[in-house]
């Protein structure tokens, strides 16, 4: 199995970008939240990017000395030391790593302030990831209360600085060690949604599709944490299918369905995101319409996927499709991958359909980030959606900003799959 990995040069790129963005920033030392491992969709892991290891930690520069990596007990210690044992290039090396729990410095707040203290910055300026919002995920900062609560309260002369955007800026354009990754994900995704094509038909039930695709994933070395996905003869829902989180039975598929899936692979900690539409013998003509139109989104999206566009550039492309023909998108029609940030705005048309009527409040997702100008290696999720007669579709894949043109990792799941 060929499967691409990362150098010790591409450490050192990152690391070097962790002390350019120091510098801008103008602090003395970078505290990077990890999320908890094991998480699923959208993972916000700035210290996975910067040890190349187990997420879940907390990585801290300070000056100019190499990170330490604050973890939560042994366990990353113990799959670290196997790993080297095995022969890996590991990042960080073992005197840097420190273990605690809640009575010892370790991945919580003690063990930020012993960092600091260690560097002499009681008075410094510090730089976070993990206290800005990152959409379309985390509407709110990811920082635990207490923890950061408690770091307040002991360095209480240290001037925190939120830098999740200056952190996506510096990241956002892929070296091409990361775009080799990224392929192989892509490649990968793929090969899932051809396994969930060649499963999918009547009588077959939804997490058999499912099955498949994950089968065709853990085949290939991928992490594919989950996908979304529905079934019907007409609908507008959008996320896990109701089985993942409800106990009942998995719907099983029938003549005259389609089904959707937004399916997420991984390898190292790059994401690809493929959006699989399924019909399933012939359908309703709404639902053969809106793939016409979600296609038609999709194509003037790799238009506008140019350098000297920006990102509203290429949301407002994709959109004009949709609007034009009176329909509506159930979810953003683009956003940003490696790392995520920013986003298509969504959910205006919900009040269209009558039941929606009843409920307390709804939410519109303006788009986010317009602003950014689209660069060469910049990876979307091209996910265009529409809504016609209730009845929806989506398709896409990922789309990296090239030189020239757009390049498409995934054109397979970027048009309406027969089965």
């Amino acid at each position: 199995m060929d499967v691409p990995t990362y150098s010790l040069a591409e450490r050192d790129r990152r690391w070097a970008l962790a002390r350019e963005l120091m510098a801008a920033e103008d602090v003395e030392a970078l505290i990077c939240y990890g999320e908890h491992e094991c998480v699923e969709a959208a993972p916000f892991a700035p210290d996975a990017y910067f040890t190349n290891d187990r997420p879940g930690s907390i990585v801290i520069f300070g000056r100019d000395a190499d990170p330490v990596q604050l973890v939560w007990s042994n366990l990353p210690v113990q799959t670290h030391l196997e790993a080297a044992r095995r022969g890996q290039q590991m990042w960080i090396d073992p005197q840097n790593i420190r273990a605690g729990s809640v009575v010892q410095p370790g991945r919580n707040a003690a063990g930020i302030v012993e960092v600091l203290h260690e560097h002499r910055l009681e008075h410094a300026a510090v730089g976070v990831l993990g206290l800005d919002v990152v959409p379309p995920w985390h509407l709110n900062p990811i920082m635990p209360y207490t923890l950061w609560r408690d770091v307040l309260a002991e360095l209480p002369d240290v001037t925190f600085k939120p830098v999740g955007q200056s952190f996506m800026f510096a990241t956002i354009c892929l070296s091409e060690e990361e775009l080799a990754v990224l392929r192989y994900s892509a490649e990968t995704g793929d090969a899932m949604a051809q396994a969930m094509y060649e499963a999918a038909a009547p009588g077959v039930t939804e997490a058999e599709v499912y099955a498949a695709g994950m089968a065709a994933a853990f085949r290939r070395g991928c992490q594919a944490p989950n996908m979304l996905m529905w079934s019907g003869p007409g609908f507008v829902a959008w996320g896990p299918p109701s089985w993942s989180y409800r106990p009942e039975p998995p719907r099983a598929l029938a003549e005259g369905d389609v089904l959707l899936a937004e399916v997420f692979n991984r390898l190292g900690m790059k994401e690809t995101q493929h959006q699989v539409a399924i019909a399933v013998g012939g359908v309703h003509p709404d639902i053969e319409a809106a793939a016409v139109i979600a296609r038609a989104a999709y194509e003037a999206g790799l238009t506008a996927a140019r350098v000297g566009n920006t990102f509203g550039d290429l949301a407002e492309a994709m959109q004009g499709p949709v609007r034009d023909a009176g329909s509506w998108n159930i979810h953003p029609m683009v956003h940003a991958l490696n790392p995520f940030g920013p986003v298509c705005g969504f959910g205006n048309g919900l009040g269209q359909i009558p039941e929606a009527r009843s409920y307390g409040r709804l939410f519109e997702m303006p788009t986010v980030g317009a602003e950014l100008p689209l660069a060469p290696g910049m990876s979307w999720a091209f996910e265009p959606s529409a809504v016609i007669g209730g009845r929806a579709v989506n398709l896409g894949g990922t789309v990296v900003i090239g030189e020239d043109d757009p390049i498409e990792l995934n054109p397979l799941t970027a048009r309406l799959l027969r089965a």
